[in-house]
């Protein structure tokens, strides 16, 4: 009897060609590959997700993201640093202040279908 925490695997080793000339013709590079799995990386920390979720919402200032995530400006400019630098954020300097938004439609689409996919 398999246990329900053991994935299943094939009983018999046989290779389908067909499928594996196209996968190896579409792969992309390793370096686009490594590239991909660094951005997902960027994902993986909850307050920079959080900054995205504002940003998701609405255009606003480093002061704005601090008082609305309960946390230093400081350390909201690390974050968005991170994010900017990976492309999802960008920002404009209206006189003292500097705003951020999403960078582009892709990291809306990105937020938004991954919010989607948990049924949120």
């Amino acid at each position: 009897m398999m246990k329900t925490n053991e994935l299943e695997t094939c009983e018999v080793r046989e290779l389908h060609e067909d499928a594996l000339k196209f996968v190896q013709a579409h792969m992309p590079e390793e370096d686009s590959l490594y590239d991909l799995a660094e951005l997902f990386k960027v994902f993986g920390d909850s307050t920079r997700i959080r900054i995205l979720f504002v940003l998701f919402e609405a255009e606003v200032c480093v002061c704005d993201l601090a008082e609305a995530l309960g946390m230093t400006q400081s350390a909201i400019s690390h974050q968005l640093r991170i994010l900017k630098q990976n492309k999802l954020v960008k920002n404009r300097r209206e006189g003292k202040q500097v705003f951020y938004s999403l960078a582009d439609e892709h990291v809306r689409t990105i937020i938004g279908q991954g919010m989607e996919h948990l049924g949120c």
